[in-house]
């Protein structure tokens, strides 16, 4: 893709991950992240709190929810999606409710109940086409660059762009992504967390 081709394109949405290591790091709060995503129009996020209690982050979805109208959603805890919009599930957290996939779904959605947003993680081509027949509202799909978040992540770069395409669902691309970063249209969303983060400290 040429420099022109990549002008004329529409900026790609911003999904924003509150990553709450992260928000530590730059001594940023959940009220201030929550503030700037609804000042901004950024119209979905996730908390992703890999540490703290169900209590803690119930407490941190309630302050966030309070303030932004977006769609909210939480990283690997289907039983707190009553306070917001739905879960996002990494591949083994999905496999820990079943080894079938299907059924794993299924049983997640019989924990959010009805209305509620799943998304998955996926990481390359084999793995989108398992999610394909899967009753999801979403893909994550990385690393497309290297990301501080998940330093352990294998970084595929272009080829993932070229994986999107074969997605039934709505793709969020994510891995040290950038404001400025434009995707062709099979990527629904890109995933901001350092550089939302960064941004909003500054504000």
């Amino acid at each position: 893709m040429n420099k022109a081709e990549k002008m004329t394109q529409k900026p790609t949405p911003v999904y924003a991950l509150l990553d709450v290591d992260l928000l530590r790091r730059y001594d940023v709060s959940a009220e201030k992240s929550a503030k700037f995503l609804q000042a901004n129009a950024i119209t979905i996020a996730q908390l992703r709190d890999k540490e703290g209690s169900d209590d803690e982050v119930a407490a941190l979805l309630r302050s966030i929810r309070s303030l932004y109208e977006g769609t909210l959603l939480v990283n690997d805890r289907p039983a707190l999606a009553e306070l917001c919009d739905g879960v996002h599930l990494g591949q083994e957290d999905l496999a820990a409710f079943d080894p079938d996939p299907s059924q794993a779904v299924r049983k997640v959605r019989g924990i959010l109940g009805s209305g509620k947003i799943l998304g998955l993680s996926t990481h390359d081509a084999r793995e989108i086409a398992l999610a394909n027949p899967l009753d999801l509202d979403y893909i994550g799909l990385g690393a497309y660059r290297p990301t501080s978040t998940k330093s352990g992540a294998r970084v595929r770069g272009a080829e993932l762009l070229e994986a999107a395409k074969g997605s039934r669902h709505p793709v969020a691309l994510i891995g040290g992504l950038r404001w400025e970063d434009r995707f062709p249209p099979q990527i629904a969303y890109k995933v901001l967390g350092s550089a939302l983060i960064e941004r909003i400290a500054a504000s």
